[in-house]
């Protein structure tokens, strides 16, 4: 009991005093084990297990899709998505807030990355603003849309999960995703296009039908990106982790050789990008490990269960404090380590009550994805209240809309199984 307490106190005080979060993680670790054992040991444990949580094949996903990541971002590809989408759904009323959504969707959905997807609203700012679009309002469009990129795969994070779950298919964790993602993107666009009638936002302009063919003709080869890993995954052509690395070639290929986007010179920049942020991930892969494993040592993970299976016995309720319970981690810890040191705890407790585990996956990150989008360290909150040039304070009233939304939606997702296990059934990936 006295290594959980000071693990909790050791992380809490930390974590208020705006310790970065690996550190948080590692010196509380380090703190609890050397309750138990001297220090030098508790530092030799804690390095193994960080090492020891980072050998892991399905990891090498994780560094080949932010490199495909980095390469689409510098390789024009957000900007032709963005074309696309104005073709699509730009002559609805609102019509930049529902192209704001829709390019959000797509980039996220190629990239798997909700800040990269936030950081290219960017491009929208600009054009809803000319249109007269309240900045606070476009601000929080971006925003909760970014969070799509997530549940729409490919997805990191859904890698993650696999690793702290203990191997679940990173396939059906992917294909379980569509599903709930886009459920996510038509709400949102429901809020917006509510608000839009409400507010009379202009109707974007009609696109002669030939120039729209030649847009949609140059978004496609990035398009394609999507059905080629996919649907190489679902075909059993390659591995998750594989098709990480053909993102990769196809992604270098279509930026550097097809758009000539980006230039050979500007290739080294590209991977030095691309490996500092795969440095920062691994990183905190490696140190919430480590926690974990602390935490299983000190049996917390048996206890929290104990006191979950001794609150209630019904089902509903179980996932209802679950989530509560995920929101507010969500809202001081990023995705990373809160998948990593909660999956564990909560897994084998929905199990008893026979939740599935690719179901439990998509529930815990869906309610992450929220968290992403408040303070205090709401990454996307962050950088599209950046890219907008507003304020936090200012855009959380016109978010409330959209926040309702997305618990909505995530209630639907908790409690219909159905939605996030079906597409993986049709596919026998479950």
């Amino acid at each position: 009991m006295n290594e959980a307490l000071v693990l909790a106190l050791v992380f809490v005080v930390l974590l208020l005093a705006g310790v970065p979060i690996v550190f948080t993680i590692g010196l509380a670790s380090l703190c609890a084990l050397v309750v138990s054992l001297d220090p030098a040991a508790a530092a030799t444990v804690i390095a193994q297990r960080l090492a020891t949580g980072l050998d892991s094949f399905a990891l090498l996903a994780i560094p080949f899709f932010i490199l495909a990541g980095n390469l689409m971002n510098r390789g024009g590809i957000a900007h032709r998505l963005i074309a696309l989408a104005k073709v699509v759904v730009g002559r609805l009323p609102g019509g930049l807030a529902y192209v704001n959504i829709l390019a959000n969707m797509l980039f996220g959905a190629i990239s798997g990355s909700a800040a990269a997807a936030a950081a290219n609203g960017g491009f929208m700012a600009p054009l809803m603003k000319k249109e007269g679009f309240d900045k606070n309002f476009s601000a929080a469009v971006n925003i909760s849309s970014a969070t799509t990129g997530l549940l729409i795969p490919p997805s990191n994070v859904m890698v993650v999960y696999s690793l702290a779950s203990g191997g679940v298919s990173i396939a059906a964790l992917f294909v379980a995703g569509y599903i709930p993602g886009l459920m996510l993107g038509l709400g949102l666009m429901l809020v917006a296009g509510l608000i839009a009638k409400k507010n009379r936002y202009p109707v974007g302009e009609k696109i002669p039908l030939g120039e729209a063919g030649r847009i949609f003709w140059a978004a496609l080869p990035s398009l394609a990106l999507i059905v080629i890993i996919m649907g190489g995954i679902i075909g059993g052509w390659f591995t998750p982790t594989e098709a990480s690395a053909v993102a990769v070639l196809y992604t270098f290929l279509l930026s550097v050789v097809i758009y000539r986007e980006i230039k050979w010179s500007e290739l080294p920049k590209v991977f030095t990008d691309a490996a500092a942020t795969t440095a920062v991930v691994l990183v905190l892969i490696g140190a919430s490990m480590a926690m974990s494993w602390v935490m299983s040592s000190a049996d917390i993970p048996q206890k929290i269960s104990a006191a979950l299976l001794a609150l209630t016995s019904d089902k509903i309720v179980l996932l209802l404090v679950i989530n509560l319970i995920l929101l507010v981690v969500g809202t001081f810890m990023d995705m990373t380590p809160a998948v990593l040191i909660f999956t564990p705890i909560f897994l084998p407790v929905v199990a008893q009550f026979g939740v599935d585990p690719v179901h439990f996956g998509l529930l815990m990150i869906f309610n992450l994805c929220i968290g992403l989008c408040t303070p205090p360290v709401g990454t996307v909150l962050f950088i599209g209240c950046g890219v907008a040039k507003t304020s936090i304070g200012a855009v959380i009233r016109p978010l409330l809309p959209f926040f309702s939304m997305m618990i909505f939606v995530l209630l639907l997702v908790t409690f219909i199984p159905a939605l996030t296990l079906w597409l993986p059934r049709l596919f026998k990936l479950l």
